[in-house]
């Protein structure tokens, strides 16, 4: 398990804050609270100014993801070509809802805004990999490789 003071190392000053939160969730997955706690004390910040970045910017996770981790784009793009069915096709396929982890930490679902991959409509990402003009039937055979 990596060491949050490792991670600290070259943090000193709350000029850092984005640069520190990025370098946590890169090393662990997410940000806990104590590592915001950890960063807080670290560069003289107040653990308020750290939470309010971590939830402001949506590219910071509170929580942690699967192995395999998709992200299912509900953007103007996607919801005219049905995401909001292909969410609930995933999540009933899955047994969980959108910001959920499976039972045994393979896979995780959450949704975002746009994924900017509108000519594809609708998309999502798995593991940071697009893909587009899905369909339940493409859904599947994804989900099925992830298991394997």
């Amino acid at each position: 398990m990596p060491d949050i003071n490792k991670v600290l190392e070259k943090y000193s000053s709350p000029g850092d804050l984005i640069a520190a939160l990025q370098d946590i969730q890169k090393e662990f997955g997410y940000l806990s609270e104590e590592h915001m706690e950890a960063l807080s004390k670290k560069i003289k910040a107040p653990l308020s100014r750290i939470s309010g970045v971590a939830t402001f910017y949506s590219m910071f996770r509170l929580k942690p993801i699967g192995k395999n981790h998709i992200s299912m784009c509900r953007g103007t793009a996607c919801h005219v070509h049905n995401s909001e069915t292909l969410l609930r096709f995933i999540e009933k396929k899955l047994n969980i809802k959108s910001g959920e982890m499976t039972d045994d930490g393979h896979i995780s679902l959450e949704t975002v805004n746009c994924i900017g991959a509108c000519a594809k409509a609708p998309a999502m990402m798995v593991n940071g990999k697009v893909y587009g003009n899905l369909d339940e039937k493409k859904i599947d055979k994804l989900i099925e490789d992830l298991r394997k």
